[in-house]
């Protein structure tokens, strides 16, 4: 394979930071408190943008309605750690006439009411159109129910039905259980039982591989030899451009098709030939196996692992702590954060 053919992208997110207040044990992007503060300027932002603006599609409900897999949304990380960044780039999503735009949060900032509602309003007035507010166990760690119910109830007298709640399971599930401040995992599964885990959309990859291992049953390497992760590379809906402007398909953390300042590269098909991880990936997982076991020594795990998606990390994570060489390993950072 000398080429991977990346479509153009029908929805996405732009990531404003890694930095977060909360460190997730599921998150996808191994995003924390202790990433550097860097953001996304404003003039990558724009230069973003211009290329994107044409080619996000709108939610089925409309133009100015979200949609979970529709449209663009402002991520992270934590978007309201930088409210003033966070409300220039809905400024300039509304200036690109950019189709059902959403900000994602943790709610850790809606300390009280008269803060919450004044940053949603400055929000929806600067031209955003909705959000998506995160309800799980493991932000329910770090910040405190009551401020997620805050958020929701605020939220839904500004944005009305432009609020996506996710997961609503979940979020009926504190209510029920009465909760109101943080909540270790383990005391979770103690009061609402392992069961609880069946109905909650938990992905196999990023940092839920290690920190949360210990839910899934486990395979040897060769159990995954022959698949390959063409399929998520090539995805062209929840896309996402990083504070680094790496572009990445799929839900596939610290893995970058390109510069997302000049999508053309990209769009035109990714080369390869000097991309030998994305190479493997692209074909065989155990190309990838066998080139980390070649080149860099890497030794498969006793314990095994839960997905495609673990073996490819672990390797990759192998690699990227002992060079830099590879430009689709980025932002290297990221494997330093998984656990």
């Amino acid at each position: 394979m000398n080429r991977l053919y990346v479509p153009e992208p029908l929805s996405g997110g732009i990531f404003l930071s890694y930095r977060c207040t909360c460190g997730c044990k599921h998150c996808l992007y191994a995003c924390s408190p202790n990433w550097r503060a860097d953001w996304i300027s404003e003039d990558d932002l724009e230069k973003v943008l211009t290329q994107l603006c044409d080619k996000i599609q709108p939610s089925p409900l409309g133009s100015e309605r979200i949609s979970l897999n529709h449209g663009l949304h402002l991520t992270g990380g934590e978007p309201f750690l930088n409210f003033d960044l966070l409300l220039k780039a809905a400024q300039m999503l509304r200036e690109f006439e950019v189709p059902s735009t959403f900000v994602e949060t943790n709610c850790f900032w809606c300390v009280d009411g008269e803060t919450t509602k004044m940053r949603l309003r400055e929000l929806r007035d600067a031209g955003l159109h909705g959000v998506l507010i995160s309800v799980n166990p493991f932000v329910l760690e770090r910040v405190p129910f009551d401020r997620t119910e805050r958020a929701i109830g605020i939220a839904e007298e500004i944005f009305e039905r432009n609020v996506l709640v996710y997961q609503e399971y979940l979020y009926n599930l504190f209510r029920r259980l009465n909760l109101k401040g943080t909540l270790s995992f383990e005391e979770y599964l103690r009061r609402a039982g392992p069961s609880s885990l069946n109905s909650m959309e938990l992905l196999p990859m990023g940092r839920t591989t290690y920190a949360l291992g210990y839910l899934y049953r486990k395979y040897p390497a060769e159990h995954f030899f022959g698949e390959s992760c063409e399929e998520e590379l090539t995805r062209s809906w929840h896309v996402h451009v990083d504070n680094y402007c790496n572009y990445m398909a799929g839900y596939c953390g610290g893995i970058s098709l390109g510069d997302a300042r000049d999508l053309d590269l990209i769009f035109g098909g990714v080369d390869l030939e000097d991309k030998p991880i994305l190479n493997a990936l692209a074909t065989d997982l155990k190309k990838l196996y066998d080139f980390g076991v070649e080149e860099f020594y890497y030794k498969e795990m006793r314990g095994g692992y839960i997905s495609k998606c673990h073996l490819c990390i672990d390797i990759r994570r192998h690699i990227a702590q002992q060079t830099d060489e590879f430009r689709e390993l980025r932002p290297r950072e990221f494997y330093h954060h998984l656990s």
